[in-house]
């Protein structure tokens, strides 16, 4: 921001080298579906699929987070603020095409622009058969924003009105309204959260939906931009660590089963030869008072 230079993603310092957790540095990507699968089983079209509980992006044996985390994607364009990664089912990771209804290509297209991260993500169906999808990020945004702040001065904001009955970690159906303490519309200090709770009722501003940390001493905010086709939020506090992930998601967990048994989950579906591109931005500026 300006001449400064600000830490905003929370990752171990080896990283970039293959260091920590897929699913817990960065920015995760979650894709053909965010989250839980219940028991990693579901059925299409007819077909009963089961995905195995003993893959490395899978634990408890619920499905979580789709099949992109812990494989490598492919670099298909490169400048030096511009990347575009993409990522085939069937090139990439084909021991797993058999788990899912059909092949898919999805491309994420980054780049820089001033104090902003822009993606662009499109989704493709290149097989004969439908494929249902659901994406999302979690991105693990570090607390503080300046080495003369601290992590319980900083306001997690997030504009939700609902929040979804979960038990263990998965969706019953059940919908209400948010609850006092877990109602982050107006912000509360980070330091007061111990979060891991899926949200509906997206609130959004002109068609986006905006999602922010504030560091109230250091002057920063950062805020993280979304079409409101993202219509639902999952915020977790991971334990030990001065971050907090504020989760868009296209559908909700295990949107597949949820859909199915008669409830809005926000499952997505492309026809073949079909395509859909979608956005994500993080913007890093000065507070507004």
């Amino acid at each position: 921001m300006g001449d400064r230079e600000i830490d905003v993603i929370d990752s171990v310092d080896d990283f970039p080298d293959g260091g920590g957790k897929e699913s817990g540095d960065g920015i995760p990507l979650l894709f053909p579906y965010p989250n839980r699968i219940r028991g990693g089983k579901f059925q299409w079209e007819g077909k009963e699929y089961a995905v195995p509980s003993d893959l490395a992006s899978y634990n408890a044996d619920n499905a979580i987070h789709g099949f992109c985390l812990d494989r490598a994607w492919r670099v298909i364009e490169q400048s030096e603020q511009h990347v575009v990664g993409q990522f085939q089912l069937s090139v990439d990771a084909p021991d797993r095409l058999k788990l899912w209804p059909a092949d898919f290509v999805i491309n994420v297209e980054y780049f820089v622009r001033g104090s902003s991260l822009r993606s662009r993500i499109t989704v493709k169906n290149p097989s004969q058969s439908t494929l249902p999808w659901g994406f999302g990020t979690h991105t693990y945004f570090r607390l503080p924003l300046r080495d003369t702040s601290s992590p319980d001065q900083c306001i997690v904001q997030v504009p939700v009105g609902q929040e979804r009955v979960l038990i263990d970690c998965l969706p019953t159906g059940e919908v209400r309204a948010v609850s006092e303490e877990k109602d982050l519309r107006d912000g509360e200090y980070f330091g007061q959260l111990t979060m891991d709770d899926a949200f509906c009722g997206v609130e959004s501003q002109d068609g986006e939906v905006h999602c922010s940390v504030v560091d109230e001493k250091a002057g920063i905010t950062v805020v993280q931009r979304c079409p409101d086709e993202f219509g639902e939020i999952v915020v977790y506090t991971p334990p030990g660590r001065n971050a907090v992930c504020m989760e868009p998601y296209t559908c909700c967990t295990d949107a597949i089963n949820m859909q199915q048994a008669g409830h809005e989950a926000g499952l997505r579906v492309l026809q073949p030869g079909e395509d859909h591109t979608t956005w994500v931005d993080i913007d890093v500026g000065a507070v507004v008072v």
